[in-house]
């Protein structure tokens, strides 16, 4: 079976969206928010120990998925993504 994804980045990256984006949208009834908060913060603190190039290409693929995604609640999670997580200063 072939893969749908250019790199094995991209399909992690791919993966890590949609899970972070569940978690995020994830009601009481579907998650304790308190983990939620937990994964929350263990993903940003992940990607905060990253590499300046390793933040550039995790950056570089969520603006090409963003760039390619036709769901608009998808692609403004996507958006925000880099700076939600640390991966970007968003500045004042």
């Amino acid at each position: 079976m072939a893969s749908s994804y250019p790199s094995l980045t991209r399909a992690l990256a791919e993966a890590l969206v949609d899970v972070l984006r569940f978690v995020d949208g994830s009601e009481d009834e579907q998650m304790d928010q308190d983990d939620a908060v937990r994964v929350m913060e263990g993903v940003a603190h992940g990607v905060s120990a990253l590499t300046g190039g390793q933040r550039q290409e995790l950056v570089g693929l969520v603006g090409e998925m963003a760039a390619a995604e036709t769901d608009p609640d998808r692609r403004e999670f996507l958006l925000g993504f880099p700076e939600g997580f640390g991966l970007i200063d968003g500045g004042c």
